[in-house]
This record gives C-alpha cells, structure tokens and sequence, in this order.
C-alpha cells in the first residue's frame, strides 16, 4: 500500500490528491533542473579553448572559468538547502531555475573574461539554491519504497550521467554553433522547469519557521570555500604553495568549528543528526569518492581523446555517449529491482568493485587506441558501477529523513559530490603532472610517453577511490539499511499537505 494511504495519514486534500496525480510530472521537472546544474560543470570545458580565443584572456586565467562554478556552488550548498526547510523548497526551486537561468544569459552574453567569471559566480549561486531544493522535492514526493526506488533511479541516472551529457553537449553546440549556446542552452531548461514546476508542483504547506543559523552559514560557506579554494589552487600552483596551505587549513578549520556550532544551536543548518545516521554517513561518503573518481576520470579522458586521439569537439563529446547510457541502465533498470530487496549495501560494494574494474580499463590506452576497441569497453563497465552506486547511495543518504530536514539532507548530498570532484580534480591533477615530470627524467624526454603514463597514473588513482566506496562505504551502510519503512519515510510524519 501506498503511503499516501497508510493508516494514521490525514485525509487527502486537492493540494496531496495534486501530489499523487502529479508526481512522475514533478520527477521529471526535478529532472530537467538537475539535469542543467550537473551539466554546467562540465559543458564549459569543451567551449573554453573557443572563449578564450574569443575573449583573450590568457592560460593561467582559463581555469577560473571552471572554478568560479564550482567555488560558488559547493561554499553555498547547505544555505542553499536549509533556505529551501525555512522559506519553501518550492520557492527555491523557482527562484535558482530563474536566477540560474539569468546568469547564463549573461554568460553568453560576456564581452570580457571579468563578465564571464562573475556570470559562471552567479550561476553557481543560484545552482546551490536549485540543486537542494531538487533533491528535498524527490524525497519529500515518493514514499512509496517501490515508487522511491524508481524515481531515485531516475534521479541517480541524471546525477550521474549529467557530466558526460555535459560533455556531448558542449561538443555539439561548440562544433555546430558557437561556445556561447553552452551557457544559453540553459535557458531552454530553465523554461521548461519553471513552467513544470507551477503547474504540477503542488502549492506548500505554510508551518513554523525557525531561524536561519547565520554563525553556521557563515563558518561552513567560508570553510567550503576555503577548501575548495584551496583544492583549486594545488591544480594550478602546487601543495606546497602557501595559499594552498592556507585556504585548505583555514577552511578544515572552519569546518571543524560549524560541527562544533551545530552541536549548540538550536536551529542548526545543518543538524548533526543527519551525518551521524550510519548508513546516511556511508552513502554520503561514497557520494564524495565517486565524485573524486568520476571528475578526474572525466578530465583525464577528455585530453587523452582530444590530445593523443586528436578527436574534434564533437568526436570528443560523442566518445562518452556510451557511458550516460550504461549509467541510466544500471540506475533505472537494475537497482529500483534490487534495492528494496538486497539493500543498499550489496550494491554499493558490487557497483564500487565493478567500476573500479572498468577505469583500471583504461590503462590499455596508447597514442594507437581505438575507440571501440579501448575506449567503449572500459566507459560501459565504468558507467554500469557508477550507475549502481548513485542512485543507492542517494536514496540512501535522504531515506528516512523527517520533512523538515529534507532540504539540509538534499544539501549533504550535493556538497558530498561537489567538494569530492574538487579534490578528484586537484589531487589527480597533481599526481598527474608528477608522473609526468618523473617519467621525462627517465625516459629522455619523450613527451607522448609521459603524457601517456601521467593518464594511466591518473586513472590508477579514480579506480582507487572508486574500491574505498567498496571497502569504506560499503563497510558503513548496514546490510538492510534500507528498509521498507525507512524508504517510505519516517512513519511518525505526517503524510504532506503539499511540497516544500
């Protein structure tokens, strides 16, 4: 039986019978907005070399086009979230989708480097606004443990694959049209959810309205951006560069001190609560390891077709089509089936070890390869993992969660995900200039060689990452920690009067 329907449920009023009649609608609008935060992370990337050519601004500035996304959107995502529990989640879908939106036009719009970079800030803002509130909707939406296996499935699939769209797309619309469409494009998904959300999303119950913890918002947004701030400046100038020092141990600092301010207020932004659930702190910790593993698996890919393969923009972003697709297989298809029934732990642990296999795949790679023979095997075994351990760990990491928390729960994920891609780039980019430093030494300077080798060093590292979800994570969650009522929510709350 339906939760919706369960015994000790208010009766169904226009606003819940609206949520029932509506919510695959409602899943597919939260699709679409999620579809175009995830994307942008990557969509640029391809575009670059097209807008630095376009605008002039050096080499040393490019990657502050990438960064000033992800800086603004990692520091703000648990405000982001606990905005969405105080003032609507409804509210703060709209608000980011159209803010998100508006920043991109003047993206596209941008005459110099400075506009650009304050266009990706403001688009980062708006997506911590956005991203949370997405997620919050979801879970706050299906109960039912059969029907929240499937949407999260959904869900997990657009999370997952979002990087790899974001790179087709961003190859299509640079080779076909200009660099500018990767940040208007936005616009068409902005519309589209903006129009779903007023007319399927049902209008939000009105009930307390604690205080923002503003001693917690700012210590966590400072610390996240310290961190990310620093993971950002040991890519670009090293581990022993003092600014990386600095920001990196200043925000662990600040971050050490928002636990301790969320122990002692009374509305935290982020209650402790949340984290310390066993199996919510296991999904949450593979969510960030397969960010570490899938950002810099991305990247390394990227150069790798684009620079020994000599693949143009499309041919780049068409590479990774077969890796959305395996991930929205094993996301949609395999663990709705087997998550009510094995629980999240099994799949975790298998989806873990099976993509760890699939990126150790990629150390066939040689300046030969060919893409079906090399590349296509490694992405879908990659991909299937991948696709197994999202949409569990997501539904993990938000099931059981009570109503009022539903966004700050929403916040952990997305920030489990972004700071993990922070330091996935960062620490595989380091490593992957020190192999090749190391392997020039010894091999006479050979430069396709240790370009090579610095790639297969760079994958080694995502597989890695990818095996402690298998041990770490997968150690955490419980066998059955997911249950039939922890996936249909907590019984003690009340069935919705309508969505946040």
């Amino acid at each position: 039986m339906s939760s919706d329907t369960r015994a000790g449920s208010p009766p169904a009023h226009p606003s819940h019978l609206a949520e029932k009649n509506h919510r695959w609608w409602v899943l597919a609008v939260i699709g679409i907005a999620q579809l175009a935060v995830v994307l942008d992370a990557t969509i640029v990337n391809i575009a670059l070399p097209s807008a630095q050519q376009d605008l002039g601004f050096a080499d040393d500035q490019r990657q502050w086009v990438v960064t000033a996304y992800s800086l603004a959107f990692g520091s703000l995502l648990l405000l982001g979230g606990r905005l969405g529990d105080l003032f609507g989640r409804k509210n703060l879908f709209v608000i980011g989708l159209v803010g998100f939106a508006g920043a991109s036009v003047v993206g596209g719009l941008a005459e110099t480097f400075g506009q650009l970079v304050a266009a990706r800030t403001l688009q980062g803002v708006f997506g911590a606004l956005l991203a949370p509130s997405a997620l919050a909707l979801l879970t706050t939406t299906f109960r039912d443990p059969a029907e929240r296996a499937r949407a999260f499935g959904v869900f997990g699939a657009i999370a997952g694959s979002g990087a790899a769209t974001g790179v087709l797309l961003g190859g299509v619309l640079t080779e076909y049209a200009t660099w500018r469409w990767c940040l208007y494009v936005n616009v068409v998904f902005a519309v589209v959810g903006v129009v779903g959300a007023l007319l399927v999303m049902p209008a939000q119950a009105r009930g307390k309205r604690p205080r923002l913890d503003l001693l917690g918002a700012v210590t966590i947004t400072t610390g996240l951006v310290g961190i990310v701030y620093g993971f950002s400046s040991a890519e670009r100038d090293g581990w022993a560069d003092a600014t990386t020092i600095t920001c990196l141990a200043a925000g662990v600092a600040l971050v050490a001190l928002f636990v301790l301010v969320e122990s002692r207020v009374a509305n935290p932004l982020l209650p402790l609560r949340i984290v310390r659930d066993r199996d919510r702190g296991g999904a949450l910790v593979a969510i960030g390891l397969v960010g570490v593993a899938m950002f810099g698996i991305f990247l390394f890919l990227t150069y790798y077709l684009s620079q020994t393969l000599r693949f143009s923009s499309l041919e780049t972003g068409l590479s990774f089509l077969p890796m959305p697709i395996s991930i929205m297989t094993a996301s949609t298809q395999i663990t709705p089936r087997l998550l009510p029934r094995v629980g999240p732990k099994a799949l975790i642990r298998t989806g873990g070890l099976l993509a760890a296999a699939g990126v150790l795949l990629f150390l066939r790679t040689d300046v030969d390869s060919t893409w079906a023979g090399t590349i296509l095997p490694a992405l879908v075994v990659t991909g299937f993992g991948m696709g197994l351990i999202i949409s569990s760990a997501m539904n993990t990491a938000t099931s059981g969660v009570a109503r009022e928390d539903a966004g700050a729960a929403g916040a952990s994920v997305n920030t489990f995900q972004q700071i993990g891609g922070s330091i996935g780039t960062a620490l595989l980019s380091t490593v992957y200039a020190s192999a090749v430093t190391d392997r020039l030494a010894g091999n006479g300077g050979d430069t396709t060689d240790a370009v090579l080798h610095g790639y297969h060093v760079a994958f080694t590292g995502g597989a890695i990452a990818l095996v402690l979800v298998a041990v770490v994570a997968g150690g955490l969650v419980n066998r059955h920690g997911v249950r039939q009522e922890r996936l249909a929510g907590v019984g003690a709350v009340p069935a919705p009067s309508g969505a946040h």
